[in-house]
């Protein structure tokens, strides 16, 4: 009997797909580090390929998904009750768009990555925000450019879309914001 409850558990967590939920407390840096290490292993990695550090990544995650796994943008509504769809494809930890996260898929061979696995996620967000410097010169520490890249994708981001939107420039200075507040966490508890 302990047998094949050892082998359905295995079974039971790896059919699970790996997403976590939320951390108990997604303000403070060192509770999600102490909460989640897979994450910040992670998240490393992705600073060390891409060059996006993790305060940057975290302040993202947290604007982006409030690291929710399975986050999505809200449903429309025909006539104010008929389901029509949703506002975006966005979807999971990095709320990456389908077409986006195909070219990422396709960019870096990761053709069996996730959107809602927390690695796969982290990732995607160094290589897009590493597209990001390349393609606009927008340092990787800079978390309020390259969260107003994130959202408005790189075309948009380069023709200015962003300052018709004085709502999503607030937005962005929040990001910053928290980025500067989980880099000093993380100085703290490391």
């Amino acid at each position: 009997m302990t047998r094949f409850a050892v082998i359905s558990l295995v079974v039971l967590t790896a059919c699970s797909g790996g997403s976590e939920g939320p951390p108990s407390n997604a303000e403070n840096a060192c509770m999600i580090k102490r909460e989640r290490p897979s994450w910040f292993r992670a998240m490393a990695a992705t600073e060390k390929r891409w060059g996006v550090p993790v305060n940057v990544q975290l302040a993202t995650f947290y604007q982006e998904s409030s690291f929710r796994p399975k986050a999505r943008t809200p449903r429309r509504y025909f006539l104010g009750f008929i389901p029509a769809g949703r506002v975006s494809t966005a979807y999971g930890y990095a709320q990456a768009i389908d077409g986006t996260w195909e070219w990422y898929q396709r960019d870096t061979g990761k053709r069996r990555a996730k959107r809602d696995r927390f690695a796969d996620a982290s990732d995607f967000m160094g290589w897009y925000m590493a597209r990001t410097t390349q393609t606009a010169g927008v340092h990787p520490h800079d978390a309020y450019n390259q969260y107003l890249a994130y959202h408005e994708g790189h075309s948009g981001f380069q023709r200015g879309s962003y300052n018709r939107k004085p709502w999503l420039q607030n937005t962005a200075a929040r990001v910053q914001s928290r980025a500067n507040t989980y880099a000093a966490q993380l100085a703290s508890c490391s």
